[in-house]
């Protein structure tokens, strides 16, 4: 057997093993004697539109800024008007909210400033009127921050 036979199958083998293993400690069942068990990750594959619940999530109210999203803000050069654009306009990315968290659901929203930056916004709206702002991300280029 040469080589590049060798690399051609090695990923095989390494899955294999891998399932055996799992197999053998029982990674995937539930045991009921307190042992953990993965809780499956369901994770939307590309031009597939998952929905989440807009019902949480008040388009138009005042926003609360946490220290961290101000400094993200302020290294990316984000104004408090942009974030508000994207608040109104966004679309929610279903893959990076989560209406699980706590103490409030979270809620990323994607979309165009009017100046042209590519931004994702995660909103935690805590009641009907307030909505605090967590973190604030450019999708397009990589800012150096120093935060928290």
């Amino acid at each position: 057997m040469n080589m590049r036979s060798l690399q051609k199958y090695l990923p095989v083998a390494l899955l294999a093993l891998l399932l055996i293993a799992g197999w053998k400690q029982n990674w995937w069942k539930q045991s009921g004697r307190g042992t953990p068990v993965a809780k499956p990750v369901v994770v939307p594959q590309p031009g597939t539109a998952v929905a989440v619940p807009e019902a949480g999530l008040n388009r138009s109210a005042s926003l609360e800024y946490t220290r961290h999203a101000l400094c993200r803000m302020d290294c990316r050069h984000v104004t408090k008007e942009e974030v508000a654009e994207i608040l109104a306009k966004g679309e929610i990315n279903a893959g990076k909210s989560n209406l699980n968290d706590r103490p409030c659901p979270t809620y990323a929203l994607e979309g165009y400033s009017h100046e042209g930056q590519h931004l994702r916004i995660v909103f935690a709206p805590c009641d009907a009127a307030h909505a605090k702002v967590i973190t604030c991300i450019d999708l397009e280029k990589d800012w150096s921050c120093a935060c928290e």
